[in-house]
């Protein structure tokens, strides 16, 4: 099978499968210790297995260029957020072999990301591509990684729970520039994504029937959509497209800039001056969508209907947006006491009708 032999003071192994040979060192000057390596790789050659030294020869970086095209070849819409992610799981793994990458050094890496200030959500992020990128190598023919890694998750506790009263938004509204308030509004009215709204185009836009669709790979979850205009939002499109026969400046885009030549792209200053104006600093313009999805569901809208408006795949994501109050708790509390109320009113009925009752029945 193999053998075992002494150079430059350090034993080496040798040892064949399927007619190819494989020298290793044991890095030790210990004939016992080059004997246990040698017995381990021809242990796991019997067992059909690829010798250890294969998967010592692996580097991240080939690991990570495996997972770079895997998103390039689905073409999935993340990619920007896993480059940035690859950024920083660069630096604490790039150059390692893939049996160094082990739960201690996974731990190390966290303490590490954690040490400069990044929250538990975005170190998340970083962890999952690393897995990712090892269960990729793991089920690859040949692997290239014998086995994964046990990768802990932190628990995430900055989730953002922001959201508009309508009065807040209606007092927002008025003050941002005129380009922005047909935007925001349709952001506050359907729940969309950002990008989504921003890439609206008119093709996209039915006014005779008072609808938008979205097909099939123009939506973050690649599915399509439809939703229905109420009267604020059809009268905000029928501008938009007056203004644009008015402007004769034809751009593709529903919701356009200051000029009228593109669509709407960075308005963050802007937002941030009105927030800083209405004193209702710290919203995200995210927080539309979690006022969007809190409104449909207060006003009766079944959630799978809302579901299907904003564009959330799961419940479990879903309900992250579903957002309660303490208005919501103090309506349930005065809901619980008109109830009770409404319980004791029965309840003295009955005992008065109760009372003309006699041993026969009811007095006539």
């Amino acid at each position: 099978m193999g053998c075992v032999y002494r150079r430059n003071k350090k034993y080496w192994v040798k040892y064949y499968r399927n007619g190819k040979q494989f020298a290793e060192s044991s890095k030790s000057d210990k004939r016992a210790v080059a004997e246990r390596l040698l017995k381990m790789r021809e242990g796991e050659i019997a067992q059909g297995k690829l010798p250890g030294i294969y998967f010592d020869r692996v580097q991240y970086d080939e690991l990570e260029a495996d997972f770079l095209a895997d998103y390039k070849l689905n073409e999935k819409k993340s990619l920007e957020r896993a480059e940035r992610s690859l950024k920083h799981l660069r630096i604490g793994f790039k150059g390692q072999r893939v049996p160094q990458i082990s739960t201690d050094q996974i731990m190390i890496y966290i303490e590490k990301r954690k040490g400069e200030g990044a929250k538990n959500a975005t170190i998340n992020r970083e962890l999952s591509a690393l897995k990712r990128m090892l269960n990729l190598g793991a089920k690859q023919t040949p692997p290239k990684v014998d086995r994964v890694p046990f990768i802990p998750m932190l628990r995430e506790n900055n989730v953002r729970k922001g959201f508009f009263e309508h009065g807040e938004f209606l007092k927002f509204r008025e003050n941002l520039p005129s380009h922005l308030r047909g935007f925001v509004t349709f952001a506050y009215k359907t729940g969309w994504r950002r990008s989504e709204i921003a890439n609206l185009t008119w093709s996209n836009v039915d006014l005779k029937h008072g609808l938008v669709r979205l097909n099939a790979g123009e939506t973050k979850n690649d599915e399509g959509r439809v939703v229905f205009l109420d009267e604020e939002t059809k009268k905000i499109l029928n501008d938009a497209w007056q203004s644009r026969k008015r402007t004769k400046k034809l751009t593709p885009f529903v919701f356009v800039n200051k000029d009228c030549t593109d669509k709407i792209r960075r308005f963050d200053k802007s937002w941030k001056t009105v927030c800083k104006t209405v004193k209702i600093e710290g919203r995200l313009f995210h927080d539309l969508r979690r006022t969007a999805i809190r409104n449909m569901v207060r006003a009766g809208v079944p959630e799978r209907v809302v579901m299907m408006v904003s564009g959330h795949k799961t419940r479990a994501v879903f309900e992250r947006y579903n957002i309660v109050s303490e208005a919501d708790l103090q309506l349930a509390a005065e809901r619980q006491e008109a109830y009770l109320k409404a319980q004791n009113s029965y309840n003295l009925v009955t005992m008065a009708e109760k009372g003309h009752q006699t041993k026969k029945g009811y007095q006539v």
